[in-house]
C-alpha cells in the first residue's frame, strides 16, 4: 500500500473515531536545546490516529500497540525506536497502556507555534481542543 493510500485509510479510520467518546492521552511537551518531545499516555483499549508530520521526527515507544508503520501494520511490545518521514500518518490500537513520545528538531519556544510548524492538522490536536486536558511543558536548562 502507498503513502497516499495509508494515509486515505487513516483518515477514514479517523472519521470513524471521532464520533465515538474521546479520551483524554495526557499530554505531556518537553523543550530542550531545539528538540520538542511530545508525550502521551495512551491508555489500554484505546484506538487512535495521529497528525500529518510535516517533517521528519524520531518515536519512542513502550508498550503493546499495533500501528500503522511504512512496512504495514505492526505490533510494537515493549521499547521501541522508529523514525517517521515527513508525510506520514499515523493510526494505532493500545492493547496495554502504552507511552508514545513523538521527538522533532525545532528552533520555536511557544506549543502552540511549535505544532503549527510540526503537523497538518494542529487545530485538530487534543491540546487544542477545551475538553482534553494537558500538562504544561517543560524547559530544560542547558
Amino acid at each position: 500500500m502507498s503513502q497516499v493510500q495509508t494515509i486515505s485509510t487513516v483518515k477514514r479510520l479517523e472519521d470513524e473515531i471521532l464520533k465515538l467518546p474521546q479520551v483524554d492521552l495526557e499530554t505531556q511537551h518537553c523543550l530542550s536545546g531545539g528538540m520538542y518531545a511530545r508525550t502521551i499516555m495512551i491508555k489500554a483499549g484505546t484506538a487512535l490516529t495521529g497528525a500529518t508530520h510535516k517533517t521528519d521526527h524520531v518515536n519512542i515507544v513502550s508498550g503493546d500497540i499495533s500501528v500503522t508503520t511504512d512496512d504495514g501494520i505492526k505490533r510494537l511490545t515493549g521499547y521501541h525506536v522508529l523514525p517517521t518521514k515527513a508525510g506520514s500518518k499515523r493510526a494505532g490500537y493500545a492493547h496495554t497502556d502504552t507511552m508514545w513520545t513523538t521527538v522533532c528538531k525545532t528552533d520555536l519556544a511557544c506549543i502552540e507555534d511549535i505544532e503549527d510548524e510540526l503537523v497538518e492538522e494542529s487545530a485538530n490536536l487534543q491540546t487544542r481542543k477545551n475538553a482534553i486536558a494537558h500538562t504544561e511543558f517543560k524547559e530544560i536548562g542547558e
